[in-house]
């Protein structure tokens, strides 16, 4: 069994500690925004954040995510408005949608450390892999999310409200 927290919210997982941590998200706790692509960890679909560092949830087993703190794209904002995914919508950053979230989550996990990155900052850590070829437009798309977030441009960030209650998934 695994205690960790997704998304603001305790969770235990009576899952073998082998188990990626991507199927215990989708498979058993139905956060099915992260998505499975490579299974190596190279592609970038299944992002998450993990206690504030961007990884790919299939190479991380629930063992290895004990005890920590799990940010899915579903957990990054209770409305869709973080600042992240308005400028990929605002930059039209998106077309099938299907590395989207990882996109995001890795730009989040960017921003939340430093929210003026270089070029230089942003092409070391945007990995992921987007086969329609966005990659052209997410610096632009990073670059907005930090004007944002730095009050340069207008945006609105909503907190995700927290509870107690730990379910057993």
């Amino acid at each position: 069994m695994a205690r960790l927290i997704v998304n603001t919210q305790p969770v235990e997982f009576r899952l073998d500690g082998d188990v990626p941590l991507l199927w215990a998200l989708r498979d058993v706790a139905n956060l099915t925004g992260t998505k499975y692509g490579c299974g190596t960890g190279e592609c970038g679909a299944c992002m998450v954040i993990v206690d504030g560092q961007a990884m790919p949830s299939c190479t991380l087993s629930l063992g290895e995510a004990e005890g920590r703190t799990i940010t899915t794209i579903e957990g990054l904002s209770p409305d869709r408005n973080h600042a992240v995914q308005q400028a990929f919508v605002a930059e039209q950053a998106i077309q099938c949608g299907f590395c989207t979230p990882g996109l995001v989550m890795a730009a989040a996990a960017l921003l939340a450390r430093n929210v003026n990155p270089t070029e230089a900052d942003i092409g070391s850590a945007i990995t992921n892999i987007c086969r329609c070829g966005v990659q052209p437009r997410l610096i632009r798309t990073i670059q907005r999310a930090g004007r944002i977030l730095r009050g340069e441009e207008p945006g609105q960030r909503v907190p995700v409200p927290a509870t107690s209650t730990t379910p057993v998934l």
